[in-house]
């Protein structure tokens, strides 16, 4: 599979301008053992997994997703989990291929991965980069011990950055997750290692605010006294120390949490937050096509064994699909647009929804200094990017 060419945001928008572009997401749901700050859809299976026959039910799934939609020739393919790299490098083969099969892949569609960085999975990357993968994301979190054990994680810091090396080695993109607001971190503490990422990361990294999410093991520890996160305003210096050092070192945020190199942006992503078009599939996977002429929202069964079952039984793990209304489908264009730095189109956001924003709301968000408009699109100036929140209540009020 060929390298990806460098691109800019302004290439790659003019590039997919039908409405945000196409994309495929494939869940991998296993994790080696479940961190105590994640809810995503992630299960650990200490009896083993038969990849073999998960690999078949994803290809029988995606085959079955092909022929709901008209998309065809993705820009993007994402592997996300759970722990992808988990996934021995045969697996990534056999479902890119299907992926092929059913809508034909560019010879520069992005290929990401998700990947832990432990020896044994930093050992498969070159089965990967076989199998076609252009892009692998790391889940670094922290590059500090004691908060690589406080965050479950199975790596240490030096397995960090040996697993950064070999990627760069590996592969022609690479991006690096970390969490910040971590229980005892001062400013000073997130600079000097923030320092160290941007000296070692490449050309991005999502870097995200820790939160405190319901049905985790922090939830409960936080909701028993005994996890302690920086303040809001603690928080939102960290935020901004981030911005000012990101953009230092010339990777620009481009989204809430997400800083690039020119050209370095996610495809993969720039496809939600423009309110493209993506096949889910795997368990708990979410999609949004354009079905029966209405932009449709779908959503697998989280179970991995309920998906599975009903894959093999039916053709797809599918168990809700609704047609979203105009307006529904115009609030989540601005609940994910407003979170990139070159904010919304406000005709497409009119063609979506069949009418325009509210003028008077949009003056007084532009008066208050909370938008700014450059030519036809409307954006959240860095300025006020920690009230995207209010920002979006207001315009979808």
């Amino acid at each position: 599979m060929a390298l990806i060419a460098d691109q800019t945001m302004e290439h790659l928008q003019g590039e997919d301008a039908d409405g945000g572009g196409f994309a495929v997401y494939v869940h991998w749901p296993f994790c080696a053992a479940k961190c105590p700050y994640c809810d995503f859809n992630s299960h650990v299976r200490h009896g083993g997994v038969d990849e073999a026959r998960y690999a078949a039910a994803l290809a029988r799934e995606l085959t079955t997703l092909a022929s709901w939609t008209t998309d065809r020739r993705p820009v993007s393919v994402f592997f996300g989990g759970g722990t992808p790299s988990l996934m021995a490098p045969h697996t990534v083969a056999t479902v890119l291929g299907a992926i092929d099969a059913a809508f034909g892949l560019r010879a520069d569609v992005e290929v990401t991965l998700e990947a832990n960085p432990s020896s044994v999975e930093a050992s498969r990357f070159a089965g990967y980069r076989a199998a076609g993968v252009n892009r692998v994301s790391l889940g670094v979190q922290s590059l500090r011990d004691r908060d690589l054990v406080a965050l479950g994680r199975l790596h240490d810091a030096a397995g960090a950055r040996t697993a950064l090396a070999l990627a760069h080695r590996t592969f022609p993109r690479v991006s690096a997750d970390l969490i910040y607001a971590r229980p005892g971190q001062s400013t000073a503490d997130w600079a000097a290692e923030l320092a160290e990422a941007l000296d070692i990361a490449g050309e991005h990294l999502s870097l995200y605010q820790l939160t405190i999410e319901p049905e985790t093991r922090y939830f409960d520890l936080a909701a028993a006294g005994k996890l302690v996160v920086p303040d809001d305003d603690a928080a939102a210096d960290l935020y901004e120390l981030t911005h000012a050092m990101t953009s230092a070192a010339g990777l620009q945020r481009y989204e809430v949490s997400n800083h690039a190199r020119p050209g370095g942006e996610a495809r993969h992503n720039l496809v939600y937050w423009r309110g493209g078009r993506y096949i889910g599939a795997g368990p708990g996977a979410h999609g949004r096509l354009d079905i029966a002429g209405g932009r449709t929202a779908t959503a697998t069964h989280r179970s991995p064994e309920a998906w599975l079952a009903a894959v093999e039984a039916a053709g797809h793990g599918v168990a809700a699909r609704e047609l979203l209304t105009a307006e529904e489908a115009g609030d989540e264009l601005l609940v994910m647009g407003l979170r990139l730095s070159e904010g919304i189109d406000v005709a497409d956001h009119a063609r979506r929804t069949g009418r325009p924003l509210d003028a008077e709301r949009v003056a007084r968000l532009i008066d208050a200094g909370l938008l700014v408009r450059r030519g036809s699109r409307l954006a959240i100036p860095d300025t006020a990017r920690l009230l995207t929140n209010l920002v979006v209540r207001e315009l979808a009020a």
